[in-house]
């Protein structure tokens, strides 16, 4: 199989499951306990139906919206993610020219493999830092100043990571950061040889805004799981957010809210946006998916806060669903992640082109063209 046969989602995944050791693609594909809500928050979006207008002169789509204070030219951006140089040695580097191209927005995690000021210095699209909030109050102070420093546009603080989610698949494949080669997973990384060719030339493997301050993850080996149960701050509480949210003093959001009592509270410490999320059913496995849950927390404060609908997303329909419910954008990991693993920039790009591709061709099916058109009135629920 080869990049010019990837067509969908599943294609992408396909391929980055031939390219990639197992304890690195079962890092990438894996969710919590028995993975039911990483499950639903795919299903979910087949539980409505769209109902399409026809003769309404659909030659021109504009796809743009804004989001934070930034046009993007489509409604849908790129979710931070932790150790991208693990999945393709070009890591974010690739993932943001390839946000770059298609001017989408672009987010980093403080678990990132490149530098924030590398990452500014190379693109100017709409750019996300997403904020573990550290036990370390000097490490979370440096974190800020420098996503400042660099011009990111949003600070989203993740807020479901409370402590590390039951991740059995990598329990079972011994995954960590940086990897461990045990003789339980040694023959998985000795079968995708080219992997280890990248992984040991194409330059030391870092997490540049932590290195500095803790050996987990960068030169200590450790697993997902337990650099949040260990490396977080369990106390972490509202009065936290609102004084990070003061102390950004620009766009933030919250990253991993579900509820609506929780949204309202976004709301008033501040917030200019929620992402309504469950960490990919990584986290709380049994949660809600974040599309079922889209619509009251719209009904709630989407007037007040761009609301944000990240997870589950393989097609361009799932994210007219959620347009329609009200979300102001979509977002989402594992859509570009398998993509990124399976050929790099190129493999992203032609991921976000084709779903670009997917976005204008329902909405003219839609009879809509501009993504404000659709509404509640295009779903019905089964």
């Amino acid at each position: 199989m080869r990049l010019d046969d990837c067509h969908n989602f599943q294609d992408f995944r396909t391929l980055a499951k031939k390219r990639l050791p197992s304890p690195i693609f079962n890092y990438i594909d894996g969710a919590a306990d028995d993975e039911v809500t990483h499950r639903r928050n795919t299903s979910a979006y087949d539980d409505v139906d769209l109902v399409p207008n026809v003769l309404a002169g659909v030659e021109n789509i504009d796809l743009s919206t804004t989001i934070f204070g930034k046009k993007i030219d489509m409604p849908l951006y790129l979710s931070p993610v932790a150790l991208q140089r693990l999945f393709h040695y070009q890591g974010e580097r690739a993932v943001s020219k390839a946000a770059q191209k298609y001017g989408t927005m672009f987010g980093v995690s403080s678990l990132g493999t490149v530098s924030l000021e590398e990452i500014s210095a190379t693109i100017d699209t709409p750019k996300m830092f997403q904020f573990y909030f550290h036990k370390d109050r000097g490490l979370n102070d440096n974190m800020l100043e420098r996503a400042k420093a660099a011009n990111f546009d949003v600070l989203a603080l993740t807020v479901d990571t409370i402590t590390g989610g039951n991740r059995e698949r990598d329990l079972r494949t011994g995954f960590t950061s940086p990897p461990k080669f045990t003789p339980s997973s040694l023959l998985s990384y000795a079968m995708k040889p080219q992997w280890g060719i990248n992984y040991l030339t194409k330059g030391k493997f870092e997490l540049p805004m932590l290195q500095d301050y803790v050996d987990s993850g960068t030169s200590a080996t450790v697993s997902v799981g337990e650099y949040f149960s260990t490396m977080l701050d369990q106390s972490m509480n509202w009065n936290d957010a609102e004084q990070l949210c003061s102390k950004w003093n620009g766009h933030f959001a919250l990253k991993g809210i579900m509820s609506v009592e929780d949204a309202k509270r976004a709301v008033d410490i501040g917030c200019t946006g929620i992402i309504v999320s469950n960490h990919g059913g990584r986290q709380l496995d049994g949660s809600r998916s974040n599309f079922d849950q889209l619509a009251e927390i719209v009904d709630a404060v989407g007037d007040k806060v761009d609301v944000i609908c990240e997870g589950g997303i393989q097609r361009g329909t799932h994210v007219l669903k959620a347009l329609s419910l009200g979300a102001k954008a979509c977002a989402g990991g594992r859509l570009y992640l398998y993509a990124l693993a399976a050929a790099g920039q190129d493999g992203v790009e032609r991921a976000l082109g084709q779903y670009r591709a997917e976005l204008e061709r329902d909405m003219k099916l839609m009879g809509c063209t501009s993504v404000d058109q659709l509404s509640r009135e295009n779903l019905r629920f089964r």
